[in-house]
This record gives structure tokens, sequence and C-alpha cells, in this order.
């Protein structure tokens, strides 16, 4: 089987788009200032903007600190890229930071929104020496997406799982924790786990307001706010990497104290390496 088909092998025709329905990855595409979007997105995204003024500066930052996340792992020698909750493409995929710095890397993406799946061929573009491929399923199925990200990655070897801006989208009353532990698990030592998630304990009573509208207007995934030690209970058992589990904007700045401050945007961030 060509490398070109190999990579189509777990692509399936998706619903019917309907751009009438405010969709999570077009929202999200337009806080990160992309162009695949439609007004009733766009609508819904100021309206939460109203609130959240900075969504559009989170949105941005998430996909700079995934870009670090993989430049950082490269160079710890990992060449494997479980991407979850992908989202649309833009500039700076997964695959195009892994593979610019370290060609032969192999990265797998998995979405279940249909606006991404039809996106999905966009993605899978990767280096001769590499591979790409794509899955269509939830993050709430990790048995489905370790049986598919088998065919491409060797679970033998170090695995950096990116699960950027999803994990508020799973309820409590879907085991989030139990998903992350299931995923983790399959992996060996040294393998790492870099999430970013909303905040329910910055700027509380705005972002409360604005989960709120935006849970009234995109009722296909509804969003979970979760405090700092709600999300720290996603890295039990692993080694944080610096600076910690600290909001966005902290990323790449020296303070990494635990007080919280009124400029901090309302996401945590972290990456924790499987000792």
């Amino acid at each position: 089987m060509s490398q070109s088909a190999q990579q189509d092998q777990h692509i399936e025709p998706g619903p019917a788009l309907n751009p009438t329905v405010p969709n999570p990855a077009r929202i999200w595409n337009y806080w990160v200032g992309g162009k695949d979007n439609f007004p009733a997105d766009r609508l819904v995204a100021e309206s939460v903007n109203e609130l959240v003024p900075t969504l559009p500066l989170t949105a941005r930052s998430a996909r700079r600190f995934l870009a670090d996340v993989v430049n950082r792992t490269s160079a710890a020698g990992v060449r494997q890229f479980l991407d979850i909750g992908t989202g649309l493409p833009t500039a700076d995929n997964t695959h195009q930071v892994a593979q610019r710095a370290v060609p032969e890397s192999r990265i797998v993406y998995v979405d279940h929104d249909p606006v991404v799946l039809a996106h999905a061929r966009a993605l899978l573009t990767s280096s001769p020496e590499g591979k790409t491929d794509y899955i269509d399923a939830d993050l709430r199925d990790p048995a489905k997406i370790l049986a598919a990200a088998g065919q491409t990655l060797d679970f033998t070897q170090p695995v950096v799982i990116l699960l950027i801006a999803i994990l508020h989208f799973v309820p409590d009353s879907d085991d989030p924790y139990g998903v992350v532990s299931t995923l983790l698990a399959a992996m060996p030592s040294g393998s790492y786990l870099a999430l970013a998630h909303a905040a329910g304990d910055i700027d509380a009573e705005a972002n409360s307001e604005g989960a709120r509208r935006y849970n009234a207007s995109a009722a296909a995934a509804q969003f979970t706010l979760r405090d700092r030690r709600q999300v720290a209970r996603f890295f039990d058992g692993l080694e944080l990497a610096p600076p910690g589990l600290v909001p966005l904007n902290r990323w790449w700045q020296a303070d990494t104290t635990d007080s919280l401050e009124a400029a901090d945007l309302a996401a945590y961030c972290g990456l924790g390496r499987k000792p």
C-alpha cells in the first residue's frame, strides 16, 4: 500500500455540514484568526468575547503552546505525536512543526467533528521520511483511538499525547480522568502528556457566564470549566516539566507563583513526562 493510501485509510464520509448551526471547531477557528467559519459561529464567538475579551489571545497562545511542546519534546528525542481534538488546520499544525524539526516524525490526528473531518485531507501530508495519519474517533473512546493509532505509532517508543483545548468538552459524567489514564497506560516510559484546559478559577464570574453563553448557543459540545486542582489531577503520576501547571500566558514567563493575577489568561497548560 502506498504512503498516500495508508494515510487516507481512516477517513470516512461524515454527515452533511450545516453552516447555520454554530460549530465548536469553527468558533475556535474564528478565535485563532482563521477563515473557516460562518456568521453563526462568529455570532457565538463575539457574544462570549463580550464577557471574556481575551479568548482570541487564549486561542492563539494555545497554538503557540502546542508548537513549543512539539519542539521541546522533539529536542528531547521523541518522534511520535498523538494529537487528539485536532481542530481545523491552521498555520504550524503538529506534523509541520514536528517534521520541520525531525523529518522522520510520525503524527496521528484524532477528531470526530464532521467539520474537521471535511478538512482532514489537508492534514494528511507528510515529509517523505515520516508519516501522518488521521483517525475519526471521539476522545471518550480511548480504546478505539489506541487501536487505530497503533497502526502508525509504535507504542514501545515514547509518544507525546496532545490534548489542547479538548478536555473541557468532556464532562465529569464521561470520566475524563479515566480517559486520560487509559491513554497514558498504553504509553511507555518517557512519553508525555501536554494539555491546555479552560480555567474555572481565573476571572471566575466572567468565565462562568461566558461558558453559560457558549453552552446555550453551541449545544453540540458543552464547556466544563475546571480549577487548577482539578486540571492538575490529569497529571497524576507524571513528572511536570518546568514551569509546571500555569496559566497559558506564564508558560513563557519566569513568574510561576500559585497566586493568580487579573491579567492571567483563563486557561491552564502543562507538560508531564511519564517516568
